[in-house]
């Protein structure tokens, strides 16, 4: 991730393409500016995690970068193109999974219901919704219903109907806060692992830091009211990642000690702001 237009090098040194781009970007609801002059670029095949002070916007900037809003200032570009409207090539993960599958549809008709409504013919639908399925380990429950399945089943469920759109970049939404710890590490290893296979860009809004620091290969950090990119941090620690190697390196406490502080410091910052909006605010 850069703060240029210009491609990031891999891990070989070889450059790769800009995926998406914000440019001067800011927000504002009516009189509240949620976040001005934010500037960035991420590379394809890039993960990267948004984490920030709660209430800093990260939820409204995915949603400016995936067109479901349209930015007060600046632009979003995705490859290549600016963004009016939800572009394809991008698939979203939210939060709610039980409030976004459809109860009375079975597994493989929830994933295949996207690509119904863009056209794509039957036999095709059901090839690629078990195609995705099987991508996160769902190949045996296809003719189930949600609520039949744990909540770490039925949020697969909703990764995979994003993979059967066969995006070249994922965008989510804190996907596995409603999860517990162990089903958490597993949909985490999970993503890894398809945006590895897949070669997928993924960006991902999280309060854990250790999950920020553990999936991004890098972590931007929001802060500030309206809020600004206060930090990009490189993630660089010896691949592949394991929950409990990774996680207990030396360079992993390192890490996640910088990113609290970077986030302390930003939710101090984002008080005060709130603070001096308070006393500046007219008294009826």
């Amino acid at each position: 991730m850069t703060t240029t237009a210009e491609s990031t090098p891999g891990a070989a040194g070889a450059p790769r393409d800009t995926v998406v781009e914000a440019r001067g970007l800011g927000h504002s609801y009516g009189e509240r500016r949620i976040f001005r002059d934010l500037s960035f670029s991420v590379a394809a095949g890039e993960f990267v995690c948004i984490v920030g002070p709660s209430g800093v916007g990260k939820t409204t900037l995915l949603q400016c970068l995936t067109g479901l809003l349209g930015a007060s200032e600046g632009e979003v570009v995705f490859e290549g193109a600016t963004v009016h409207d939800p572009p394809e090539g991008v698939a979203i993960v939210f939060q709610d999974y039980s409030r976004s599958l459809m109860p009375w549809l079975s597994v493989l008709d929830n994933v295949a219901l996207p690509l119904r409504s863009a056209g794509v013919g039957k036999a095709e639908r059901r090839r690629r919704a078990e195609e995705a399925l099987a991508e996160v380990g769902l190949r045996d429950v296809t003719d189930s219903y949600p609520w039949q399945l744990s909540g770490g089943m039925q949020q697969r469920v909703a990764i995979a109907r994003a993979l059967a759109s066969r995006p070249r970049m994922t965008v989510l939404d804190e996907p596995f806060a409603s999860v517990d710890a162990q089903t958490r590490a597993d949909l985490e290893d999970l993503m890894l692992r398809v945006r590895d296979h897949l070669g997928l860009t993924i960006m991902l809004v999280t309060h854990d830091i250790d999950e920020a620091v553990y999936l991004a290969d890098t972590v931007l950090v929001l802060s500030g009211r309206p809020a600004k990119v206060e930090t990009m941090l490189s993630v660089d620690l010896p691949g592949p990642q394991d929950q409990i190697t990774t996680k207990s390196l030396p360079e992993f406490a390192a890490l996640r000690s910088e990113v609290y502080a970077v986030i302390k410091k930003a939710g101090e910052k984002t008080a005060a702001a709130k603070a001096a909006e308070a006393v500046a605010a007219p008294r009826s």
